[in-house]
C-alpha cells in the first residue's frame, strides 16, 4: 500500500501532535531546531512515518513499528533530499543511532565520526571530510601547533586574552571560528571582529569551521535521554572530529576558557580534559579575564546591548568591537539582540 507524504506546518497542531505521538512511541522526541517536517498518515489519520530538516541536516526520523519493513523510511528520506535540493542544499548531514548507520550508508551517506553505542555523524559526500582535512593540511606549519574553537558572539576582551595566551605558548595557533549562522550576531560580523581583534598576533591562522565543528543548534537532542546525555554526546562527537583535525595540522594542544557560569560549557570542558590527552592532545584551561571583579563573557555583552547600555561595552570589548557596536552599521544587529527573548547562555 502506498501513502502520500505531507508537509506538517508549524501551525498544524493536529499534525504535530500525531508526529509527536509517533516519535514518542519510537522512543524519541521532536527536536527543538526544525525548519521542515513531513509525515505519512494511515486511513485513520495516524502518523506512521516522519522525518524533518534543519538547515542542511536531516533529523527526527521514525516509522511506526507495525509499518517497518515497508520501505517508508526510504520514501521519507527521498522526499527530504528533494526538499533540500529545491532549497539549494546539496551537501547534507545527518545524525543517527549506530544501528541505523548501515541503512543511511545504503542511501549514499558516509560516516564522518561516531560515539560508540550513542550516535553516528554522516554526510552525503564520500570525500567531504577528507577534502576538508586536506585543505587544512595546506596550512600546517613547523614547530608547536595549538588550536582553539570560538563562536565569539561577539568577540570580547576575554576571547582576545585567551587567543593571546594560547598564541604566546606555541609557534602556530589555529583558531576555528564557528561559521554556522545560527547566532544572534551574524557570522560575517563575528568573523570581522575576530579578524580585527587578532590582527596583531602574527602566528594565528583563522579557519572557518565549516560544517564539521558542531554547534548547539545543529547537534540533535531528540534521541538522547536527557540534557546531560545531549551535552556528553555532543562533546564526545566533537572531540572525535577534532582529533582528526588535530592530526591533519599536527596540533598537540587545545586551549579553552575556564567556564565559571555555564553548566553546559563546564561539562564540555571536563570531558575534553579527560578525553583529549588519550589522543595525544593536551587540553589547556585558561582562567577567564575579568572586568569589575566578574569574568568577561559574550552573554554579558549581549545583555548590555539588550538593555541599551552601549557605553558599558568599552570595558568588555576590544576597540574594534566597541567601534562597531556604537556605529550605525550595527543597528540591525542591535535591534535583533534587543528583540530576542533571552540573550544569556547557560
Amino acid at each position: 500500500m502506498s501513502y502520500a507524504i505531507s508537509e506538517v506546518r508549524p501551525t498544524d497542531k493536529r499534525g504535530l501532535a500525531e508526529v509527536d505521538a509517533l516519535l514518542t512511541r519510537e522512543g524519541i522526541r521532536r527536536d527543538n531546531n526544525l525548519d521542515y517536517t513531513c509525515a505519512m498518515y494511515d486511513d485513520d489519520y495516524r502518523a506512521i512515518a516522519t522525518g524533518s530538516c534543519f538547515g542542511n541536516t536531516l533529523r527526527c526520523f521514525a516509522v511506526g513499528g507495525e509499518h517497518q519493513g515497508e520501505g517508508l523510511l526510504n520514501e521519507i528520506v527521498t522526499h527530504l533530499l528533494q526538499v533540500q535540493s529545491e532549497r539549494g542544499n546539496f551537501h547534507l548531514f545527518l545524525y543517527t543511532k549506530p544501528d541505523s548507520a548501515k541503512f543511511f550508508g545504503d542511501l549514499g551517506f558516509h560516516e564522518i565520526a561516531r560515539v560508540e553505542h550513542t550516535l553516528v555523524f554522516m554526510e552525503n559526500r564520500r570525500d567531504g571530510f577528507a577534502s576538508y582535512l586536506r585543505a587544512l593540511e595546506n596550512t600546517k606549519r613547523p614547530g608547536k601547533s595549538a588550536a582553539l574553537v570560538m563562536n565569539a558572539n561577539p568577540f570580547t576582551l576575554g576571547h582576545q586574552y585567551l587567543t593571546e595566551t594560547a598564541s604566546a605558548a606555541c609557534d602556530t595557533l589555529h583558531v576555528f571560528m564557528v561559521s554556522e549562522d545560527v547566532s544572534l550576531i551574524p557570522y560575517a560580523v563575528r568573523k570581522r571582529l575576530i579578524q580585527s581583534g587578532t590582527a596583531h598576533l602574527r602566528n594565528v591562522i583563522l579557519h572557518d569551521s565549516g560544517p564539521y565543528i558542531i554547534s548547539n543548534a545543529t547537534f540533535p537532542s531528540y534521541f538522547l535521554r536527557d540534557e546531560t546525555a545531549v551535552i556528553e554526546g555532543q562533546a564526545r562527537l566533537d572531540l572525535q572530529v577534532f582529533v582528526k583535525i588535530a592530526a591533519a595540522l599536527g596540533v598537540t594542544a587545545r586551549y579553552v576558557g575556564e567556564e565559571p557560569t555555564s553548566e553546559v560549557t563546564g561539562l564540555y570542558n571536563k570531558i575534553m580534559q579527560a578525553e583529549l590527552p588519550k589522543a595525544g592532545v593536551d587540553c589547556v584551561v585558561i582562567a577567564r579575564k575579568q572586568s569589575g571583579g566578574r569574568a568577561i563573557s559574550a552573554s554579558a555583552v549581549r545583555q548590555l546591548i539588550q538593555r541599551g547600555e552601549l557605553d558599558a561595552l568599552q570595558a568588555l570589548l576590544p576597540a574594534s568591537g566597541y567601534a562597531y557596536f556604537t556605529s550605525p552599521d550595527a543597528a540591525p544587529v542591535i535591534q535583533r539582540i534587543q528583540n530576542a527573548p533571552d540573550v544569556a547562555h547557560y
